[in-house]
């Protein structure tokens, strides 16, 4: 068993029935435009209604310029948790964390440990995926071992894919204006975010009812 110690850095919570979304760029102080910030985190029923679809977008804001040389970091490990009996515990955890031009994928399975620290799972739950090259066709040929068939993923750069009219934000909250303009300027327009995204059989995190479900970076110590 890999024994590896990582520590938080960033987290993100929300409950599932049918799809979540959640975004939050460049808020969190102690990760703010650092390569563990979560900039959205998305889970929702696969186009195969028997799997569910989790999806974590970090290192926002990155221009088609910085897009050539942006890069997954080794020392960050990005970690979808799954509560299934509603107290709040991850019962699954899924981990991504990259190495050289791949994704390795752990789970989904049990955590070794619950909270804020966490280590690999046993290699025995992993699987990989290349990272796809910017400007590339995604690249989703996950390769696995026995105890995870059937988990497929993504890892690479993607345009980010959340609206947002902060210019506008910033007027409402400064009590200059009072409503959103329709449609608004998108302040992320033109700008990537590195993503990742794991499908999984809904029969390997227990169920097919509500979960509650988030995500957390951990950098390595």
């Amino acid at each position: 068993m890999k024994t590896r110690k990582l520590l938080t850095g960033l987290a993100a919570l929300a409950l599932v029935s049918g799809i979540l979304i959640a975004a939050d760029h460049i808020d969190a102080p102690a990760v703010k435009g650092g390569t563990s910030d979560i900039t959205d985190f998305y889970a929702f029923q696969g186009e195969n209604t028997n799997n569910m679809v989790f999806v974590a977008n970090v290192q926002g804001l990155i221009s088609p310029t910085d897009s050539e040389t942006a890069s997954f970091d080794e020392d960050v490990l990005v970690e979808f948790n799954i509560d299934t009996d509603g107290d709040y515990v991850e019962d699954y955890v899924i981990q991504a964390i990259p190495k050289g031009n791949n994704m390795y994928i752990y789970g989904p399975a049990m955590p070794n440990e619950t909270g804020a620290n966490s280590t690999l799972l046993d290699d025995m739950y992993k699987s990989m995926v290349a990272i796809t090259p910017y400007g590339s066709t995604a690249i989703t040929a996950t390769t696995n071992a026995d105890a995870v068939s059937g988990v497929k993923a993504f890892a690479g750069l993607r345009d980010d894919p959340f609206f947002m009219d902060f210019a506008r934000y910033s007027e409402i909250v400064g009590g200059m204006a009072t409503e959103f303009n329709n449609p608004g300027a998108d302040t992320f327009a033109g700008t990537n975010v590195k993503s990742i995204v794991v499908e999984v059989p809904k029969t390997m995190i227990g169920t097919s009812g509500t979960i509650n479900t988030w995500v957390t970076t951990k950098r390595k110590q």
